[in-house]
């Protein structure tokens, strides 16, 4: 499904060189490592969001830089979900608004059921503002799961959420994406939640 090719990309210096990785359907990916080691970088070349330096990065057989920026960003906003450790919300909508744009411009009706299992659904009138960091958090994961993505990157996404909400989430993606021959790549520092993927990667 999605893939890479010696990879490589540095910054102030050398993050990582050579990398070659494959994600198959229905499987999860943790992504552990030291801060500063280039796992969000990392992250982010997968997801159409940064070119690396060098490598390719393959999605469904096609080489995703050597298509047109139109064509990654119809890959972002249908095949695609990425949940930031910051929420990125509309500050002046309502959770639902923010939920609803997301399905409406990846034209996916609103999945209700997610929204219960994310404990969200007695929250959707209030505004975003109104609502703790860790609700924050869950809207912006309803907003990308209601999307229907094929690849759903993460962030550090569970940084904002108790260890109970953190595996309930983790748990809830985990099915999504078995249940949809998807993938999940999930950046984080906390072995424990990692040991709840298919596979960890770990970068030096």
């Amino acid at each position: 499904m999605l893939k890479a090719n010696g990879l490589g990309h540095s910054y102030d210096r050398l993050l990582f060189s050579n990398l070659n990785l494959h994600f198959k359907k229905s499987t999860s990916t943790a992504i552990l490592g030291s801060s500063g080691c280039g796992k969000s970088t990392l992250l982010h070349i997968l997801s159409t969001m940064l070119k690396p330096d060098s490598g390719e990065v393959f999605y469904n057989d096609k080489s995703i830089y050597s298509l047109s920026e139109d064509e990654r960003t119809k890959i972002r906003r249908y095949d695609f979900g990425i949940i930031f450790q910051q929420h990125y919300l509309f500050k002046g909508f309502s959770a639902y608004e923010n939920i609803e744009l997301a399905s409406v411009l990846s034209k996916n009706t609103l999945d209700k059921e997610i929204l219960e299992r994310l404990g969200i659904d007695k929250l959707l009138k209030n505004k975003v503002t109104k609502l703790s960091g860790g609700e924050q958090q869950r809207v912006s994961i309803a907003r990308v799961l209601c999307k229907k993505p094929k690849v759903i990157f993460a962030d550090e996404a569970t940084g904002n959420l108790d260890q109970i909400n953190a595996r309930n989430i983790l748990d809830i993606i985990n099915e999504y994406i078995k249940e949809n021959n998807g993938a999940f790549i999930f950046v984080t520092h906390d072995e424990n939640l990692a040991k709840l993927c298919d596979t960890q990667i770990r970068l030096a």
